[in-house]
Order: structure tokens, then sequence, then C-alpha cells
């Protein structure tokens, strides 16, 4: 299959640039289902005239008709306040160097820069990357921040400088791990990397990837875990943060590779294995995979890895992995640590948003200003600090099954 792949590819690529008679604006100007996207990048001048001067790129362009979501959604605040800034980088997080046809994905992700390299909303070398893959039925999904999802509703559109892909929704690029932690259930490693004073390198370290345990791992072990004193969660959590300064770049899946060893921010190292269809982490099964955050990835893991025991084999037969830190239960099942969460925090533009025992509020947006009152505007800089927004659905990514069995999640409301 990979042999005639590539031949394809280059074929399709051929097609498309000897159909490429009209560049950017002719192109914009003459698809009725692009005014509203027209109508805010044109708003940008100099992204604009960017645009239209680059060669080999692809652009993701949102329909008329997600321009209607936008009120309901993270990125509804930056819109309703007319924050330019965080609009930049929303048109940004669109744009991808390089020409991605319908047909250049298969099943598994695969991870592309964007033009979103600002400090302000990302960490990432490179750009801020959008996850693209096929789904049945030949259709081409791409999986952005919070696991949200769109799917490419008209592709190949071909212009002197490339191509554009229309798309059903917005990219909503990803917030920083506090932020993702309630729509994921890994609440508890979020409240315990506070009292374990990790809060800030997680949300400023550059290309980070955090192999998080889901909420019933760290429930399991709270009589253990909640004596812990900052430093000894510390110590703890630091061995599931791969240290990027000895593993250069982020850890998405593509790179977790059977056998695969990463060194840990505590010192210590993970071996990735791969049986029965399943990723692992030590003995810790990944359940969830390639959650974009704004300054890197997180998979979340079944189970509370330990730097005393890191020669453990996974057992796939196991639907969750046995605990290899003695502990049991608080009393009344209590899950330890989500009090810890702050009590507020921020939608991509900034705006606060309430939390509650450590759960994300919701941060609908009704009554934000119609589309067309939507471009431009002064605004102050929002910063990326302690996250980028806020979301409540599970929407997108990769999940593992209980039983080992790779399931692509598109769709999970």
């Amino acid at each position: 299959m990979r042999t005639t792949l590539v031949p394809l590819l280059s074929l399709a690529l051929t097609v498309l640039a000897e159909q490429a008679t009209q560049d950017l604006t002719q192109l914009l100007n003459g698809n009725s289902n692009l005014t509203q996207f027209a109508a805010l990048i044109e708003s940008f001048g100099d992204i604009y005239a960017n645009l239209s001067f680059q060669q080999d790129i692809t652009i993701l362009a949102p329909s008329d008709t997600a321009f209607t979501k936008i009120p309901n959604s993270p990125i509804g605040s930056a819109f309703a306040n007319n924050d330019s800034a965080a609009i930049r980088a929303i048109i940004e997080y669109h744009v991808l160097p390089g020409l991605h046809p319908s047909g250049s994905f298969n099943g598994s992700f695969s991870f592309l820069p964007s033009w979103l390299v600002n400090s302000t909303y990302t960490n990432v070398t490179g750009g801020q990357v959008v996850a693209g893959v096929q789904q049945a039925g030949n259709v081409d999904i791409f999986v952005t921040g919070v696991g949200s999802r769109t799917q490419v509703t008209s592709g190949d559109l071909a212009f002197e400088g490339g191509l554009i892909q229309v798309i059903d929704d917005f990219l909503e690029p990803p917030q920083s791990f506090i932020n993702t932690a309630p729509t994921f259930n890994v609440t508890a490693t979020a409240g315990a990397t506070e009292v374990a004073n990790l809060a800030d390198f997680l949300d400023e370290t550059p290309n980070l990837t955090f192999f998080v345990p889901n909420n019933a791992a760290i429930q399991g072990l709270g009589s253990t875990l909640s004596t812990m004193s900052p430093s000894e969660l510390s110590t703890l959590f630091s061995y599931h943060i791969v240290n990027s300064s000895a593993f250069p770049g982020v850890a998405y899946s593509t790179k977790l590779l059977n056998g695969t060893v990463l060194p840990t921010l505590q010192g210590g190292n993970l071996t990735i294995t791969f049986a029965d269809n399943s990723l692992f982490v030590n003995q810790a099964r990944i359940i969830q995979g390639d959650l974009l955050i704004s300054n890197g990835v997180m998979h979340v893991i079944d189970s509370v890895l330990n730097y005393n025991a890191s020669g453990v084999k996974p057992n796939p037969q196991l639907p969750t992995a046995a605990a290899i830190i003695p502990g049991t239960p608080l009393p009344n099942n209590q899950v330890p640590f989500t009090t810890d969460l702050p009590s507020t925090v921020t939608s991509f533009a900034g705006a606060a948003v309430g939390t509650e025992s450590g759960a994300a509020a919701s941060s609908t947006m009704a009554g934000a200003a119609a589309t067309s009152n939507l471009y431009g505007g002064e605004a102050t800089l929002t910063p990326k600090k302690k996250g980028a927004g806020t979301a409540l659905n599970a929407r997108g990514a990769w999940l593992i099954g209980g039983l080992g069995s790779v399931v692509a999640v598109f769709g999970m409301l």
C-alpha cells in the first residue's frame, strides 16, 4: 500500500497544480460558502497579503455555517469582545505549510504544524499542530484543542498558492493543561500538580509531554497520595513528565513506538510497549492519547507510575492496570486534590470562567455579537498563563477501550 500511495499523491498534486489558475481572491470571491471567512481574513490585511503571496500552503477555511457556531464555542469570547490578538491567533491556526490534499491522511494521526507560533497562545516549537486523520468513508477530520473535531466538507479547492479545505467548524487552539484537564476526567492529577507546585512548569514549559493518571487511578490510591508532602508529590508526578531537553520535541503517538525509552523530569526512564493492540507506558495503559494542549500533548493513563518500580511490565489481559503503589480509596470514595484546582480558569481569550469542585464551568457565549460585527477592534493581549480556554465535552482524540481494542472517537458529545 505504501508503495502506491506516494505516486498517487504526486499525481494528485500535479493535477491540482494544473487546475490552480485563480489566485486566492478570485477563489474566495467565487465561493458562496466562504463569504464570512473572506471578510474575516480581509480584515487582517497583513495576513491576507501574506496568504496571497505564499506558495504550497493549505488553508482550513471555516464555512459560513461554521461562523454561526462561534457564539457557543470556546472561541466565542474572542469574537464577542473583538479581541483582535486572539482572533489573529485563531486565523493563524487555520493555515498549514505544505499541501495536504484529500487522500493524504490515513487511519493514524498526522501532526501538522500551523502558522500559530505566538507565545501568548502556544509554546510548541515550529508552530502549534493540527491532528489530521481519515475517518471511515474517506472523510478527512481535523482534531484540535479539548478534543474538538472538524470535518472537511469541500476539499481541494486549488489556487495559485495552494489549497483550501472547507471545514464545518472552527479549529480550536489547544488550551493549557489545567484548562484541558476537566474535559478528560483528570482533575485529580491537575489538583495534585497544584499542590506539588508544578502548575507553572506544566503551563510554561515548551514541548511538554505529560502522561496523566485519570481520576480513578488517583482515587484508588487516595490514602497514600493525600498524605504526601508537596515535595513528594512533585517527585512522583515529575516521573510522569518527559524531559524535553533529553527527548527533543513533543512525544505524540507517532513517536511512541514499541520499546521507546523516554527520559523523565524526575530522572528515571519510561518504557513504551505495544501489545494486544494497546499502547502502554511502563505498566499503565494509555486510554486516551494525543490530547493537544497549548504547549504540547497529554496522554491519559489508567494507573499511577512508580519511579521505584520502572521495570514492571504491562499485563494486556487486565482491563485496567493494577496499582503498583500501595494505597486504598479515601472514605466515601472521595477523589483527592480536586478541590485544589484554581477557583477560576480562563476562556481562550482570557475571560474568567468559574469552576466548582474542580470541574470547569461551561464557557457558552449566548448573546455574543453577530458574526457581521466580529472583525477588527483593539484588544489587550491576554497571557497564556493558566491556560487559554475551557470546554466540557470530549469530542475527539483516540481512545483505547478497556479490553485493548483501539477505537477512533469522533463525536463523543
